[in-house]
């Protein structure tokens, strides 16, 4: 049992691997598109909104089809789409198709999160669930320091769509491969059997047993997502600002990524040991003065403190993702986490764009500003945290 567990483990980050791989080649190309395309800001922001908000449109849609039809199909379409809307990018030749194919390429990887998270949970049902779970969310940040680096590395020789089109077609090869693992397996294939001796009335609704703490994650989730995506996506602008090359920014989102990586797992980790509330609020005070610092350094000096700022960054998921499982029934986990992911994506579709506006009207600094000032709005929604039966306990599972 130990040994499967670890084997879809290893499946689901795989696949979180390839489809954050894809999700953040985006921050690197779209200084590229803008100087292309002749984009303003919004524009910039909105290519990203719409993938994501293809991501987002299809949590609960995909939660929902997984408790009839099992994950594994589904994980496999989603990530064979979503390859076959970058490849298609690779050939438009407008900004217009630009979107459409970021669109489709969203609505595929919107299968991603909450099938995987749910297959981690199901293999990990009697163990250590929030630690692997951290371990699931650590493989998506390896996925976003290496592909995005090596999409930066690889733009002198191969073009951006060159570039894109590669990847894609490492897309496809992995959803071929998920597919015959998780069938060996015998992973995801049908839907779960209800757990001995359940209440029926666990199996119904949203399967959401304490509404006040999973509404208090769920706020901190949005406000956590629309921020960190809003300063991802202009990051980048920021340090071409400060006299940064395209390769340059793909070395500093690695860090940041890199930076990332170890917070998704060292946090969610931590979480275990320390609490969910202390960790939280230890992550999103450094996210946010780490932001306004920024601001104030010279480029050389943001490079130093970009890994750092990614492990604050990034490290709040884990602990968020690990605590979803403690609130709802498993018998409805899929769609819980979807509802869950689809909050937090909504938000990160949305945010983009709004700060792309912001961003003609006042500059890419006041939105940054704005962006680290928002971070600390989730400390109040930690309070509903505090009850005892709100989330686990540190040590438990």
């Amino acid at each position: 049992m130990i040994r499967r567990a670890r084997a879809v483990l290893a499946v689901a980050c795989g696949a979180h691997f390839i489809h954050d791989g894809f999700s953040d080649i985006l921050y690197v190309l779209l200084p590229v598109w803008a100087t292309e395309f002749g984009l303003s800001f919004a524009q910039v922001g909105l290519l990203k909104t719409l993938y994501t908000g293809g991501m987002a449109a299809f949590q609960v849609p995909a939660g929902i089809l997984a408790e009839r039809r099992g994950e594994a199909r589904l994980l496999v379409a989603g990530t064979a789409v979503t390859a076959l809307g970058f490849l298609i990018a690779g050939l438009t030749g407008s900004f217009v198709a630009l979107l459409v194919c970021l669109v489709m390429a969203g609505l595929g990887s919107g299968c991603q999160h909450p099938l995987s998270s749910s297959l981690v949970a199901k293999a990990y049902e009697t163990g250590p669930r929030r630690t692997a779970l951290g371990t699931y969310n650590f493989s998506g940040d390896l996925g976003k320091v290496a592909v995005p680096a090596a999409v930066a590395l690889a733009l002198p020789w191969l073009g951006w769509r060159g570039a894109v089109e590669v990847y894609g077609i490492v897309g496809l090869v992995a959803a071929a491969v998920i597919l015959v693992l998780l069938a060996r397996l015998g992973a995801g294939l049908r839907p779960a059997p209800p757990p001995p001796g359940a209440a029926p009335a666990r199996a119904a609704g949203s399967g959401i047993r304490d509404v006040r703490a999973f509404t208090a994650i769920s706020a901190i989730h949005v406000i956590d997502n629309s921020t960190r995506t809003g300063f991802l996506t202009f990051l980048p602008f920021l340090l071409i600002g400060k006299g940064a090359t395209v390769q340059s920014v793909g070395l500093a989102l690695m860090l940041v990524f890199m930076g990332g990586a170890v917070g998704k797992f060292a946090c969610g980790a931590l979480a275990d040991r320390v609490g969910v509330i202390r960790t939280v609020v230890v992550t999103e005070l450094v996210t946010g003065a780490g932001i306004l610092l920024l601001l104030t350094l010279p480029l050389g000096a943001c490079l130093v403190a970009l890994p750092v700022l990614g492990v604050a960054l990034n490290g709040t998921s884990s602990v968020l993702y690990g605590s979803v499982a403690d609130l709802v029934s498993s018998e409805r986990r899929a769609r819980s986490y979807a509802i869950f992911y689809t909050l937090g994506i909504g938000a990160s579709a949305l945010s983009p764009f709004a700060y792309g506006l912001l961003s003609d009207w006042g500059g890419v600094r006041l939105t940054l500003s704005v962006v680290g000032s928002v971070v600390f709005l989730t400390l109040p929604f930690t309070l509903p945290l505090r009850q005892p039966s709100a989330v686990a306990a540190p040590h438990s599972a």
